[in-house]
């Protein structure tokens, strides 16, 4: 039995609260790069450089890389042969958050009731997800989520007849319907499979998943490819005005399901996909 104390827990996250807000993942970084590059669109390649230029200066000066700072999302493996010590593990990942948003000078966007709408003002509570997994260390995603294209997000219970077909129209439909509204170029989260909530866990787990890394799965992997190409023929391109980079990636998870359904979802994000990782 490994112990850690809450303090580290409240430190890594406060730490991979500014991170994340601050500066592009290495694989965001590379895959932003190879757009500015390739992209064609004369239009789409200015609104590529500034959005470089951007994130230059974000870094250069500590300003967050959006002014949408999110709405913190934490993943927490936790190793079954971890003992937690010193309080609350639940309050210990909401004392980094609020710490990182308020230390951080980052926006808080937080409403503590979503139809009284008061602010929080230091953006708790996070949305946590937790897992037990074997081991003696915990694993730590945090992803500031921004709602311009959260709010572009779908969940699709389809039927079993709909098959992959269904499901490569369903994704068309989620990114046409956001358009310019989810700040693309995006990178798509597919949850496929499950039931109506485990498919729109694993879409926003999708999100924080390394671009170089590929499914196992041949027809996952070609679905990727596929939906991928096809997202970049619609023309919406860099800030919805036209180009031939609408996404960086499509990213897809898949969990079985029962016999009588086929649900599945796309959760959005823009083009700086906010994540930090660390292992403690």
């Amino acid at each position: 039995m490994r112990t850690v104390r809450t303090e580290d827990i409240v430190k890594n996250i406060k730490e991979m609260c500014i991170e994340a807000n601050h500066f592009l993942s290495e694989d965001m970084r590379q895959v932003f790069e190879q757009s500015v590059e390739a992209e064609k669109s004369p239009l789409g390649s200015l609104v590529l450089n500034q959005l470089k230029e951007n994130l230059e200066i974000a870094g250069k000066d500590m300003i967050p890389i959006c002014q949408d700072t999110g709405m913190a999302v934490v993943f927490m493996k936790v190793g079954q042969d971890v003992h937690i010590e010193g309080g609350s593990l639940t309050e210990a990942v909401n004392e980094g958050v609020r710490q990182g948003y308020t230390e951080g000078f980052l926006r808080k966007s937080v409403v503590g009731d979503p139809i009284e709408r008061v602010n929080t003002k230091d953006n708790t509570p996070a949305v946590i997800h937790y897992e037990i997994v074997d081991g003696d260390q915990i694993d730590i995603t945090v992803a500031p989520k921004g709602f311009g294209s959260e709010n572009m997000s779908r969940v699709f219970m389809l039927k079993p007849a709909d098959g992959i077909e269904g499901v490569k129209e369903a994704i068309l439909t989620a990114v046409r319907d956001a358009g310019p509204n989810a700040c693309p170029p995006m990178v798509i989260g597919v949850g496929i499979g499950g039931t109506f909530e485990k498919c729109a866990l694993m879409a926003k787990h999708a999100l924080t998943r390394e671009l170089k890394e590929r499914p196992s799965v041949p027809w996952v992997r070609e679905l990727e490819d596929e939906m991928l190409c096809r997202i970049n023929q619609l023309g919406i391109g860099p800030g919805g005005l036209g180009g031939g980079t609408t996404a960086f990636a499509v990213n897809v998870e898949t969990y079985p399901t029962h016999i009588a359904g086929l649900p599945m979802a796309v959760n959005i994000c823009c083009h700086v996909n906010r994540h930090a990782h660390r292992v403690l």
